[in-house]
C-alpha cells in the first residue's frame, strides 16, 4: 500500500476532475434543490462510467446480495456526501466546501487504523492529526465563537461529508476490495439511482419547479461527467493500490481547483482566515505523508 509516480499521477488527476464538482455544484444551485441536483448528476455519470466499463469487458454484479451491498455503499459514498456538499456550500463557497473537504484524511487515519489491518496509526499521523484539528479549529472556530449559527451549521455540514467518504473507502477497503475498481466506480454511481431519485421525487417534488436553464443542464452533465465518472475512476484506482489513507491525500491539492474556478468565474473570495486554516490543514496532510521528513532524514 504505497504511492509511486503513477498513484500521485491519478491523484493530480483526480484533484482536478473531482474539484471541477465544486464548480458545477456552484452553477447549478441557484436553479436546483440538493436531492435534485444529487439525482441528476447520476444520470451522466452511469451513463459514461457503464459505457468505459463495458467496453472493457467488465462485469456487473449478478446477485441482490451484492446490489444490496453496493446500494449501500452508493448511501454513504455518493448521495450523502453530495447533498451535505450541495447544502453547505449554498451557505458558502466551493473552495470553502473544498477545504474542508480536505479533512478527509483525518477521519481516514483514525477509521483505518481501527478497522483495517495495514493502514495502523502512527507517530507522524498523529502529528498530522493533532496539526489538523488545530487547521479546523481556524476555519470553524470563530463562527462557534462570534459567527452566525447558519454560518456555524453549514461548516459542519461541509465537514460531515468527508466522514462520509472515508467511512465509505474503509467499507470497500473490508467489503468490496476484491472488486475491480472499475466496477466499484461504475456500481456506486448506479447504486446511487436508486436512492437519490426516490428521494428527490419526495422530498423536492422536482415537478413543481420552474425548468432549468441550459447553463445549469451543462454544469450537471460537467459535474456527472468530470466531477464524479472520470474522478471515481481514478479514485478507487489509487485506494485499491494505494489504501483509504492515500487515497484521501487527493484532498490536498483538490481545493486548488474550485478556487481558481470560482474566483476566476463566479467572482469568489476566501478570508484571510480561510487561507490560514486551508495552509494549516495543508501542512498537517504533509505532515501525514511523511515523504519530505524520509527523504530529509536520507539527505542528512
Amino acid at each position: 500500500m504505497r504511492l509511486g509516480a503513477a498513484e500521485w499521477g491519478l491523484i493530480a488527476l483526480q484533484s482536478m476532475l473531482w474539484g471541477s464538482g465544486y464548480f458545477f455544484i456552484a452553477i447549478a444551485q441557484p436553479e436546483l434543490p440538493a436531492f435534485t441536483i444529487a439525482a441528476l448528476r447520476t444520470i451522466p455519470a452511469s451513463i459514461t462510467l457503464l459505457t468505459i466499463v463495458l467496453a472493457l469487458g467488465y462485469r456487473l454484479p449478478a446477485t441482490l446480495a451484492e446490489w444490496r451491498l453496493f446500494i449501500l455503499f452508493s448511501v454513504f459514498n455518493t448521495v450523502l456526501p453530495f447533498v451535505l456538499i450541495v447544502w453547505g456550500q449554498a451557505r458558502a463557497t466551493g473552495g470553502m466546501a473544498a477545504i474542508l473537504n480536505a479533512t478527509a484524511p483525518l477521519f481516514g487515519i483514525l477509521l483505518a487504523h481501527l478497522l483495517t489491518h495495514d493502514e495502523k496509526l502512527s507517530w507522524n499521523k498523529l502529528a498530522g492529526i493533532l496539526v489538523g484539528i488545530a487547521g479546523v479549529g481556524i476555519l470553524v472556530g470563530y463562527d462557534f465563537v462570534f459567527g452566525s449559527s447558519a454560518d456555524l451549521l453549514a461548516r459542519l455540514v461541509l465537514l460531515a461529508a468527508p466522514l462520509c467518504y472515508v467511512s465509505a473507502n474503509i467499507y470497500v477497503r473490508t467489503r468490496l476490495g476484491h472488486y475491480p475498481p472499475f466496477v466499484v466506480a461504475v456500481m456506486q454511481m448506479v447504486g446511487a439511482i436508486f436512492v437519490a431519485f426516490p428521494l428527490a421525487l419526495v422530498i423536492d417534488q422536482p415537478w413543481t419547479l420552474p425548468a432549468p436553464s441550459l447553463k445549469v443542464l451543462a454544469a450537471i452533465v460537467g459535474m456527472g461527467v468530470f466531477g464524479s465518472a472520470l474522478a471515481s475512476l481514478c479514485h478507487f484506482t489509487v485506494l485499491q493500490r494505494a489504501g483509504a489513507t492515500n487515497a484521501s491525500l487527493v484532498t490536498l491539492i483538490m481545493p486548488l481547483t474550485p478556487i481558481l474556478l470560482g474566483g476566476i468565474f463566479l467572482g469568489d473570495r476566501l478570508t484571510p482566515r480561510d487561507l490560514a486554516g486551508a495552509l494549516v490543514i495543508a501542512a498537517a496532510l504533509v505532515i501525514i505523508d511523511g515523504r519530505i521528513f524520509r527523504r530529509s532524514r536520507v539527505a542528512g
